[in-house]
């Protein structure tokens, strides 16, 4: 995989460059919390659980799973809750991708197959789905035919809409300064 700048951190980065679960989980994470530090989350999980293979996360007792998610500095500001989505995802994972995240994207035969994909798993919507196949085809180069249709305009170069454009401190604050003038042209329009 691609060397990965999206948490901001070396370690947290270098987890999500060499673990596709690890990515995976940062996608789910990214909602209501800032992104950088979503992303950084599978850093935590993998530090307080010591691994981030999807059969042992699936398997572990939700409880103690969601108390070191939960435990300061949490995964997610929703650490409890976001426990459970993430053992969710290590299911289907684990049950239908033969516990490699990777298989979800590298086996998909067109842009489509790769979108439908990522909106069935838990927590991943229309939108999820589309920024996570951009952040596929703009930073991995997993680009089956049909991907950028898929994605819409999180797809165009340089465009700075999600965390499929961060590759540095400068690009994620051009993301944040696109949704927050999106954010006030919704509020404008409403």
């Amino acid at each position: 995989m691609a060397s990965l700048t999206i948490a901001q951190d070396p370690s947290a980065d270098r987890v999500l460059s060499q673990d596709p679960f690890a990515l995976l989980t940062g996608m789910l994470l990214d909602q209501q919390f800032p992104m950088e530090r979503a992303f950084a989350g599978p850093a935590k999980v993998l530090e307080r659980f010591g691994t981030l293979e999807p059969a042992a996360i699936a398997a572990a007792d939700p409880e103690p799973f969601a108390d070191l998610c939960a435990t300061p500095p949490a995964v997610h500001r929703y650490g409890r809750s976001m426990a459970g989505r993430i053992q969710a995802l290590a299911v289907v994972v684990r049950d239908e991708y033969a516990g490699d995240a990777s298989t979800i994207w590298s086996t998909a035969t067109t842009g489509t197959d790769l979108f439908a994909r990522l909106k069935a798993l838990p927590g991943f919507g229309e939108q999820k789905a589309k920024i996570f196949t951009a952040l596929l085809g703009k930073q991995l180069a997993v680009r089956p035919d049909g991907w950028q249709e898929v994605c819409g305009a999180y797809a165009e170069p340089g465009s700075f809409r999600s965390v499929a454009d961060v590759v540095d401190a400068e690009s994620l604050q051009k993301v944040r300064d696109f949704k927050k003038a999106a954010k006030a042209a919704a509020r404008a329009g409403a």
